[in-house]
């Protein structure tokens, strides 16, 4: 079974087609905290820069990566996702 960061991968290079994407498990440092899982996986953070992100506001951007995540945001999948959407130009 693919790990959490492969299948965040998987989905937003299928939605978006980043330019670069960078996904960082911060789940170590949430040790004892609401949401955290023994095995980890569960609080992220996604660096992305997209073509797909001109235009649109940083609001919009974070919308369309949750879009893109679909089921995987439920709490019992990832609890905590920090998100950095620039365009490449960025």
């Amino acid at each position: 079974m693919a790990t959490m960061a492969e299948q965040i991968e998987a989905r937003i290079v299928a939605a978006l087609h980043p330019a670069s994407l960078e996904i960082i498990d911060d789940s170590h440092q949430h040790r004892g905290h609401a949401g955290h899982r023994a095995g980890g996986e569960s609080h992220f953070t996604v660096i992305i820069k997209a073509a797909a992100f001109a235009d649109l506001s940083r609001v919009a951007r974070q919308r369309a990566v949750y879009a893109a995540l679909g089921d995987l945001m439920a709490p019992d999948r990832i609890h905590a996702l920090v998100i950095r959407a620039d365009t490449p130009e960025t």
